[in-house]
C-alpha cells in the first residue's frame, strides 16, 4: 500500500480528510515531494506526494464484487468500494475468499429466504453476489468432498452482527444437512442452538463500551455429520469467558446481564433470594449504568426461565442457578477490617455479617465455615497443621477469588446442560465449526481483559495471514509463476511479546503475582526493563504504569494497575472443602471433591493459577481445534455507532477493517503481486497502447507481453489466463493510458471542432437560404390573403346586410303576431273572467240562501227545544213535589210500622218471660212427680209380692194429663211465638234492606236533581242569549229578499263555526226565500215564558228538600 506511483497533474487521486478519513480530488500542482490537490467538496488540500492514492475512475458505480480485482488495492479504495455497496443495500462483498459483511440494522428483505438458499446451493464461491449462504455452501461441499472438517470463523467488534451471521450459517446448513432419520421429529440443530443463545446471553453477555449485548466469552459451535452429510449432532463449546468481570467492572459499562435480571425479577423470587435494587450490591454499583435503554430487566428475567425450560433446565436447577447468583451478589458485599492480631482481618459491620449470612444460606454451607475460609488459610507442615488469618486485603482477594471460581464452574456447567440438550454424535468423522469471538478492543482504558482479548486476535490473525498467504501461494502455483521471493508478512514477534515462555508479558505477571509484596508498579518495571529494546513494546513518557503495543490493528496503551488483582486466580482448598460439603447438591456437583495428590500443599499457603495461564491454554486448544480445520472467514462491521440503517462512517469502518486483519491482509496481497487481470480485461484496458499489437497478434497471451514491453514494464508476472502486476505497476500504465487517451482526446477534440465548424457554416448557409424562400413565400401569401380578403369581404358585407334585413322583417313579423295574440287572449280571458264571475255569484247567492233557511231552520228547533225543555222542567218539578209527598207518607208508615214492630217485639218479650216462668213452673213440678215416683218405687219394693198393685187414685191422674196437656199447649205457643220472632227479624231485616236501597235511591235522586238544576240554569242562560238573537232576527226578516246579494257578501264573512254547522246539516231542499206567512211569534210570548220557567225555579227551590226524592224518575 506504500509503493510509490507515478502521479502527474490532472491524476485523480486519494487524499486523508480529517473529517471523511478519505477524499477523491485532482491533482492541480506538483512541486517536489508536495502535491496539491482539488477535492470533490471544492478544497484546495497540500500534502505529501508518498500520502496520495491513485484514484479509479473506471471502477463501475455499484462497486465491483471481490475486492481482489480492484484495479488499486489500498485502504481508500476498499473503504469507498465498501461504502458504495453498502448504499445500495449490498452488504456482503468478497476479499478473495473472504466475506466482508457490514452490519444493514434491519432486515434486509428477500435475502434469507429459501429459494436463495436454493440459488446458491452448489454453486462456486464468486459464480453468483457475495453472500453468507455462499461461504457455508463452500465449507459443506468442501467437507462432503474431501472428508475434512472446516471451520467458519467470524469475527467483529460488538454490535457489528456476529450473532445474527452465526445464526445464518447454521440456518443454510440445517437447510443443507437437514437431520438424519433418527432425529428427524426433533427439533434442527440450528432451533436448539438459537434457543440456549438466552441463556448463554444472560451468563455470558455484558454491556461495554461500544455495545450493550456484547459477548464476554468465545463460542465456537461444532455441527457435526454423519457419512451421508446429514446433521448428526452439535456441540457448543465456550472458550474464554471474562472472569475478571464478576467481581471489577468500568463506568459505563455493567456486569453479566443475570445479576441485573435478578435484580429485577419479581417480588416474590427478590423476596425468597434477599434481593434489592442493584445499586446495592459492589460488584454491580462499581459503574453507574444499572439499566440499558429499551430493555426491561425484569421482563428479560421472565424470557431467561423460559429459555432455561426450553434448553431442559428443571424448576430445581434454576432456582439453584438463581440461588448461586445470588450469593455471589451477596458475597461481593461481606467487607473486612482488621483484626486485633496482625495481619488478621474480621467482618466489618454488620451489614457484612448479614450478607454472610444470606451468602452461606443460599449456598447451604455453614456461615462460620464460610467466614473462616474467606479470613483464614491452613497449611500443612509434615509436624502440623498451622492456620493463619489473611490481612482484609487478602481477605477481599480469597472474596473476589471465590466470586469467580463458582460463577466460572456454574457457566461451564450451563454449557454442559446444554449440550446435553443438543445431543452429540461421538461417531461423526466430519464437522462444521462456528466460531463466533469477540474482536480487537481498543479504548481509552485498556486492562488485563483488553490484553487477552486482543492476543486471541493476534492469534487469530496469524492464523489468518497463514491462510491468506497460502491462498495466494495457492493462485501463483496454479498460474505457474515464480514466487519464491515473495516475503511473508508474520505477526509473530508480537505473540513472543505477550505469551512466551519465559520473558514474554503473560510469564511476568505470572512471576509477580507470586510474590504477595508485588505492585503494579514493580510489574511495570520489569516490563521497562525487558522489553526495553523491543521493536512492539513503547513505553510512554512520564508513565509508571502503563505500557503500549504495537498490534497488528494499531497501537494500544494499556494500564497495569489492576493486572495483578486481575490475574490472580488461587485454587484455595478451604473453598473447595467448603462448597463440596455444601447441603445443596446442586453447589456440591459444581465442586466435586479432589483427589489427594491435589491436595497436597507445599510450604505456600495455596496453588497459585494464573487467569491469563489459563487463557492461553484455553487459546491454543482453540487454535489446535481451528488448525485441524479448513478456515473461512467471515469479516463484520459495524457501519456506525447510532445503530442506524443507511449511514456509513468512513472512519468507524475504517477501524475495524484494521482491526479484523482486512487490511493487513491487503497488506500481505501488496507485497507479493496485488493486481490480477486476465488477458481479455488487460488488452480492453489497456489495449490502445499498443493497438497495432492488438492487430497483429490473435494470442492474447502474446499480445499482453508485447504491450508489457513496448512500456517497460519489468515487475510483472505473466501466468496462464492472468497478468500479475506489482504495486504500483498499475497505476504506471494508467498514467500511460490516460497520456494516450489525452493525446486522442486533443486529435478528437480538432476533428470535431473542424467537423462542428463545417457543419455550422453548412447550417447557416442552408438555414439562410431557406430563410429566404420562407419570407418569399410569405410576402406571396400575404398578398394572395389581401386578395382573398377583399373578395370574402365583399361577399360578407352582402351577405351581412340580407341577413340584417330579413331578421328586421321578421322581427316585425313577430311583434305583430304577438300584439294580435295578446289582444286576443285579453278579450278572452275578460269574456271567461266575467262568466266565471257571474257563474260564481249565482252559486254563491244559491248557497247563501240555502244557508239562511238551515240556519233559520236550526234556530226554530232550538227554539222549540227549548220550549219543550221548560214545560218539562215544569211539569218534573211538580211530579217531584208529588214524589216528596208521597216519601213523607211512606216514611210516616215506616214509622208506624216500626212502632208496631217495638210492641210486637214487647209482647214477644213477655210471652217469652211467661213462658220462661211456666217453664220453670214445670221443671218443680216434674222435679216434684220424679221424688213422689221415687217414693212410691221404694215404697212398692218394700210391700210383699202377694200385695197387688193398687191403682192410682183418679185425680191425681186427671191433674198429671191436664198438666201434661197444658204444657204441650205451652210447647205448641212457644213455637208459635219464635216462628212469629223469626219472621218479624226476616220482616225487619227486608225492612232495613229496603230502607238502605230507598236511601241509595234517594241520594241518586238528589244527584241528579242538582245536575238537573245546574243544566236549567245554563239552558235559560243560553235562552236568554238565543232570545235576543231571535228578536234580532224576527227584526230583520222582513228585509232578507230585498239584500239577499248584500247578506250574502256579508255572510261569505262570517267566522267557521256556522259554515261547518251548515256543512254537517243533510237539508237537500232549496233555503226558503223569505219567512213563510204562517210563521209568526210574539217576542212577549218567550219573555213569559222565561219568566214563568224563572219563577218556576224560585218555588222549586224553596221546596227542594221535601221534593228531591224521586222526582224526575218518568223524566229520566
Amino acid at each position: 500500500m506504500g509503493t510509490p506511483v507515478n502521479i502527474t497533474e490532472g491524476s485523480y487521486v486519494w487524499v486523508e480528510d480529517p473529517d471523511a478519513v478519505w477524499i477523491d480530488g485532482q491533482v492541480t500542482k506538483i512541486e517536489g515531494k508536495e502535491v496539491a490537490v482539488r477535492t470533490s467538496d471544492e478544497r484546495e488540500v497540500t500534502t505529501k506526494l508518498s500520502k496520495v492514492y491513485p484514484y479509479d475512475v473506471d471502477a463501475p458505480e455499484g462497486g465491483i464484487d471481490d475486492m481482489t480485482k480492484l484495479s488499486y488495492l489500498h485502504e481508500p479504495g476498499v473503504l469507498h468500494n465498501l461504502a458504495i455497496r453498502y448504499m445500495q443495500n449490498k452488504i456482503y462483498t468478497y476479499t478473495g475468499s473472504i466475506l466482508i459483511a457490514i452490519n444493514p440494522f434491519q432486515r434486509p428483505p428477500d435475502l434469507y429466504e429459501n429459494h436463495i438458499m436454493e440459488q446458491y446451493k452448489g454453486k462456486l464461491l464468486g459464480e453468483l453476489p457475495p453472500h453468507v449462504f455462499a461461504v457455508a455452501d463452500i465449507a459443506y461441499r468442501a467437507m462432503i468432498n474431501e472428508g475434512k472438517s472446516n471451520s467458519i470463523l467470524v469475527s467483529g467488534e460488538s454490535g457489528a452482527g456476529k450473532t445474527e451471521t452465526t445464526k445464518m450459517l447454521m440456518q443454510y446448513l440445517a437447510h443443507l444437512g437437514g437431520r438424519s432419520h433418527e432425529g428427524a421429529e426433533r427439533r434442527t440443530v440450528e432451533q436448539q442452538v438459537l434457543e440456549s443463545n438466552p441463556v448463554l446471553e444472560a451468563f455470558g453477555n455484558a454491556k461495554t463500551v461500544r455495545n450493550d449485548n456484547s459477548s464476554r466469552f468465545g463460542k465456537f459451535v461444532e455441527i457435526q455429520f454423519d457419512n451421508r452429510g446429514k446433521i448428526s449432532g452439535a456441540a457448543i463449546r465456550t472458550y474464554l469467558l471474562e472472569k475478571s468481570r464478576v467481581c471489577q467492572i468500568s463506568d459505563p459499562e455493567r456486569n453479566y446481564h443475570c445479576f441485573y435480571y435478578l435484580c429485577a425479577a419479581p417480588q416474590e423470587e427478590a423476596k425468597k433470594y434477599k434481593m434489592g435494587h442493584a445499586s446495592s450490591f459492589h460488584y454491580l454499583k462499581q459503574s453507574s449504568c444499572y439499566e440499558l435503554d429499551g430493555i426491561s430487566d425484569a421482563q428479560q428475567y421472565l424470557v431467561t426461565r423460559q429459555a432455561m425450560d426450553i434448553v431442559g433446565i428443571s424448576q430445581h436447577e434454576q432456582d439453584a442457578v438463581f440461588r448461586i447468583v445470588a450469593a455471589i451478589l451477596h458475597l461481593g458485599n461481606v467487607t473486612f477490617a482488621k483484626g486485633e492480631e496482625i495481619d488478621s482481618s474480621v467482618l466489618e459491620n454488620d451489614k457484612s455479617k448479614f450478607h454472610l449470612q444470606t451468602s452461606a444460606e443460599l449456598l447451604m454451607c455453614s456461615p462460620d465455615a464460610l467466614e473462616d475460609a474467606l479470613v483464614k488459610r491452613v497449611m500443612v507442615t509434615p509436624e502440623e497443621v498451622i492456620k493463619r488469618s489473611l490481612d482484609p486485603d487478602g481477605a477481599v482477594v480469597s472474596r473476589d477469588g471465590l466470586s469467580k471460581t463458582i460463577y466460572s464452574r456454574l457457566f461451564d456447567w450451563l454449557v454442559d446442560k446444554i449440550n446435553i440438550t443438543i445431543g452429540q454424535d461421538p461417531n461423526s468423522k466430519c464437522l462444521i465449526g462456528v466460531l463466533d469471538i469477540y474482536g480487537f478492543e481498543s479504548f481509552k482504558n485498556n486492562s488485563f481483559e483488553q490484553l487477552c482479548i486482543n492476543l486471541t486476535n493476534e492469534k487469530l490473525q496469524q492464523h489468518f495471514n497463514q491462510h491468506i498467504f497460502k491462498m495466494q501461494q495457492d493462485e501463483y502455483t496454479k498460474e505457474e509463476i515464480d514466487w519464491s521471493y515473495i516475503e511473508f508478512v508474520d505477526n509473530q514477534d508480537v505473540l513472543d511479546l505477550i505469551e512466551k515462555k519465559p520473558g514474554g508479558i503473560i510469564a511476568l505477571l505470572d512471576e509477580t503475582c507470586m510474590f504477595p509484596k508485588s505492585t503494579a508498579q514493580t510489574f511495570s518495571d520489569k516490563l521497562y526493563q525487558t522489553f526495553k529494546s523491543h521493536k512492539r513494546f513503547i513505553k510512554p513518557k512520564l508513565a509508571r504504569t502503563e505500557f503500549t503495543i504495537a498490534h497488528y490493528a494499531g497501537e494500544v496503551q494499556y494500564q497495569s494497575d489492576q493486572f495483578m488483582e486481575k490475574n490472580k486466580d488461587y485454587v484455595v482448598p478451604e473453598h473447595q472443602d467448603l462448597l463440596t460439603a455444601s447441603q445443596c447438591p446442586f453447589v456440591s456437583a459444581l465442586f466435586p471433591p479432589i483427589t489427594e495428590e491435589a491436595t497436597k500443599s507445599s510450604n505456600k499457603c495455596s496453588k497459585f493459577s494464573s487467569i491469563a495461564s489459563r487463557f492461553r491454554l484455553q487459546l491454543h486448544q482453540l487454535m489446535e481445534t481451528l488448525n485441524s480445520t479448513e478456515p473461512h472467514y467471515i469479516r463484520c462491521v459495524k457501519p456506525n455507532n447510532q445503530f442506524k440503517p443507511g449511514l456509513f462512517e468512513n472512519g468507524n469502518a475504517l477501524h475495524q477493517l484494521r482491526c479484523g486483519g482486512v487490511l493487513e491482509a491487503i497488506r500481505i496481497s501488496c507485497s507479493g503481486y496485488p493486481t490480477h487481470k486476465t488477458f481479455p480485461e488487460f488488452l480492453h484496458r489497456f489495449g490502445n497502447l499498443a493497438p497495432e499489437v492488438v492487430k497483429e497478434n490473435e494470442d492474447e497471451r502474446v499480445a499482453c507481453i508485447k504491450i508489457l514491453e513496448k512500456m517497460g514494464i519489468s515487475q510483472v508476472q505473466i501466468g496462464k489466463t492472468k497478468v500479475f502486476l506489482r504495486a504500483g505497476e498499475m497505476a504506471e500504465l494508467d498514467n500511460r493510458r490516460l497520456t494516450k487517451l489525452g493525446h486522442s482526446a486533443k486529435i478528437i477534440q480538432r476533428d470535431g471542432r473542424r467537423y462542428i465548424a463545417r457543419k455550422d457554416y453548412a447550417a447557416k448557409r442552408k438555414a439562410a437560404v431557406s430563410l429566404q424562400s420562407m419570407c418569399r413565400g410569405i410576402l406571396a401569401r400575404r398578398s394572395f390573403n389581401f386578395m382573398v380578403e377583399d373578395s370574402a369581404s365583399l361577399k360578407i358585407q352582402k351577405s351581412l346586410r340580407g341577413l340584417l334585413g330579413r331578421k328586421s322583417f321578421t322581427k316585425y313579423k313577430c311583434a305583430v303576431i304577438t300584439m294580435q295574440t295578446g289582444m286576443r287572449k285579453l278579450g278572452a280571458r275578460v269574456m271567461y273572467r266575467y262568466r266565471k264571475q257571474s257563474k260564481g255569484a249565482t252559486v254563491i247567492q244559491a248557497y247563501w240562501r240555502r244557508h239562511s233557511a238551515c240556519s233559520y231552520y236550526k234556530r226554530l228547533m232550538e227554539v222549540t227545544i227549548v220550549i219543550q225543555c221548560g214545560l218539562r222542567g215544569m211539569v218534573a218539578r211538580r211530579e217531584l213535589y208529588e214524589l216528596n209527598k208521597a216519601n213523607l207518607e211512606k216514611e210516616r208508615e215506616k214509622e208506624k210500622e216500626k212502632e208496631k214492630e217495638k210492641e210486637k217485639v214487647e209482647e214477644i218479650s213477655k210471652l217469652e218471660q211467661s213462658l220462661e216462668a211456666m217453664q220453670t213452673k214445670v221443671e218443680e213440678r216434674d222435679a216434684l212427680l220424679l221424688k213422689e215416683c221415687e217414693i212410691n218405687q221404694e215404697a212398692i219394693e218394700g210391700a210383699t209380692s202377694v200385695i197387688e198393685e193398687s191403682v192410682l187414685p183418679v185425680g191425681e191422674g186427671e191433674k198429671i194429663q191436664v198438666l201434661t196437656s197444658e204444657v204441650a199447649k205451652l210447647k205448641k205457643l212457644l213455637l208459635t211465638e219464635k216462628e212469629r220472632a223469626d219472621n218479624m227479624e226476616k220482616l225487619y231485616s227486608e225492612a232495613l234492606e229496603s230502607a238502605e236501597g230507598k236511601r241509595r235511591k234517594l241520594e241518586e235522586t238528589e244527584k241528579r236533581v242538582h245536575q238537573l238544576q245546574e243544566s236549567l240554569n245554563r239552558m235559560i242562560s243560553t235562552m236568554s242569549g238565543q232570545f235576543s238573537e231571535l228578536k234580532m232576527i224576527l227584526c230583520s226578516s222582513s228585509n232578507l229578499s230585498s239584500t239577499s246579494g248584500f247578506a250574502a257578501r256579508d255572510h261569505l264573512n262570517d267566522d267557521s263555526s256556522s259554515e261547518t254547522a251548515s256543512s254537517d246539516s243533510d237539508f237537500t231542499f232549496p233555503a226558503p226565500s223569505s219567512t213563510p206567512p204562517n210563521f209568526a211569534i210574539n217576542p212577549g210570548a218567550f219573555h213569559l215564558i222565561v219568566q214563568d220557567l224563572s219563577a218556576g225555579e224560585a218555588s222549586g227551590t224553596q221546596h227542594w228538600e221535601r221534593e228531591r226524592e224521586g222526582s224526575f224518575d218518568d223524566f229520566f
